[in-house]
């Protein structure tokens, strides 16, 4: 186990019984729409499942004992350069533990990471070697959970959190070198720290290879570009692009561009904001048609309530607003722009239109998104959905052991 001395001081994770009072009063008085002709969930989420999810959290729920489970592990809250940060840690136990930070996306929260900070941290109790134990930090992003308010910081995005993350770690927390991953809106802020920071990290692992100007440009807001599909793709890939659209174009969109008239009104009501955020978890998992495969009522509720009770899903949708109006620019011209070494983990459920796991990694390799990266790793499992590292949390482990196997500069 590492000796070195941790500077802070842990502080756990507590909500007030009145902000709990105010829940359980707001849920007890929710006016759910008309949902007629919505059993297939095509107009959104569901109402009658949406309505057992609700009477679930008013009967069923217990925030205490989720709480307890969440302060298993040391929490940190600190100031970064004027920005609120909240951290979950685990101390690695081994020989020598790099220090790892892992970014999570949206509508994700730090506790994602529950699925793989013990093994990471603590190898040899879980069947790996020792000495590929991480000292693992997770924050959550700044505008998410316990990283908030951010009255001072509206501007706040991915490529600013990543300056803000890397001080975390080598100013506040004193490391001279780490491991970064991230998924989702963390392998943006990941991709920032391997572009930025390449010196200071032994490389990074990411479950989204998304280039770095991904949200520049006057259509960022929608993700097809302006650009119909061509009459001459045959239909199952015109499906699988419909598809695609379906799940990502609606919430990119209000989130460019009207994340505070949305905001105004998921902050006010906790089961409208389960709604917004139980449709992504729905439809980006791996579920077999049931989100429950992947999520269980109560993991759907702890991560509902760290958005709820946190008043922090105005500001945690804020960020692709940002990342549009305060635009990427390079931090250097070198090729690959993410010098870092860059494993990559890829999922079946995200696989291309037309592209199998089989042919996944060459597909990759041959598209415009590979040049960003300096890629040593590149990895295609067969199952598996957007939330890469709560949904195959084994495969994402092994991935991650790979690329940082014997980087020691």
């Amino acid at each position: 186990m590492s000796t070195r001395a941790f500077p802070l001081t842990p502080v756990p994770v507590h909500v007030s019984d009145e902000v709990l009072t105010d829940l359980r009063n707001r849920l007890e008085r929710t006016r759910y729409a008309v949902d007629a002709g919505n059993q297939d969930w095509y107009y959104g989420v569901n109402g009658r499942y949406l309505k057992e999810l609700v009477d679930y959290w008013i009967d069923d729920y217990d925030w205490r004992k989720a709480e307890a489970e969440i302060n298993r592990y040391e929490h940190y809250r600190v100031e970064v350069d004027g920005v609120p940060v909240h951290f979950m840690r685990k101390p690695g136990v081994g020989p020598d533990p790099k220090p790892m930070l892992i970014s999570h996306g949206w509508p994700w929260t730090f506790w994602f990471a529950s699925k793989i900070i013990d093994p990471l941290a603590d190898p040899g109790a879980h069947g790996g070697d020792p000495a590929e134990a991480f000292d693992v930090i997770v924050p959550s992003l700044p505008g998410f959970g316990w990283s908030t308010p951010l009255p001072d910081h509206p501007d706040m995005n991915f490529w600013k959190i990543a300056d803000v993350f890397h001080q975390l770690m080598t100013e506040v927390l004193g490391y001279e070198k780490y491991a970064a991953t991230g998924s989702d809106m963390g392998s943006l802020v990941t991709a920032q720290l391997g572009h930025k920071y390449a010196d200071s990290l032994y490389g990074i692992h990411v479950g989204s290879p998304i280039p770095l100007n991904m949200f520049n440009g006057e259509r960022a807001w929608d993700l097809t570009g302006g650009k119909t599909i061509p009459e001459s793709v045959p239909d199952d890939i015109r499906a699988g692009i419909l598809s695609v659209h379906k799940r990502f174009v609606a919430h990119v969109a209000v989130h460019s561009l009207d994340s505070s008239t949305l905001g105004h009104a998921l902050s006010d009501s906790p089961a409208g904001m389960l709604a917004w955020i139980l449709e992504r978890w729905t439809n980006w998992s791996d579920n077999d048609g049931d989100v429950e495969n992947v999520f269980t009522k109560d993991e759907i509720l702890t991560h509902a309530m760290i958005y709820w009770v946190t008043d922090s899903i105005s500001t945690s949708m804020r960020l692709y607003a940002n990342a549009n109006r305060y635009p990427w620019t390079p931090s250097h011209d070198l090729t690959p722009p993410v010098q870092a070494p860059t494993g990559i983990t890829l999922v079946g459920y995200e696989n291309p239109p037309g592209v199998t796991t089989e042919n996944r990694v060459q597909d990759f390799l041959n598209s415009p998104r590979a040049p960003w990266f300096n890629h040593v790793n590149v990895t295609a499992h067969p199952r598996g959905g957007h939330f890469v590292y709560w949904e195959i949390p084994d495969g994402w482990i092994d991935d991650v052991r790979r690329t940082f196997r014997g980087r020691t500069r």
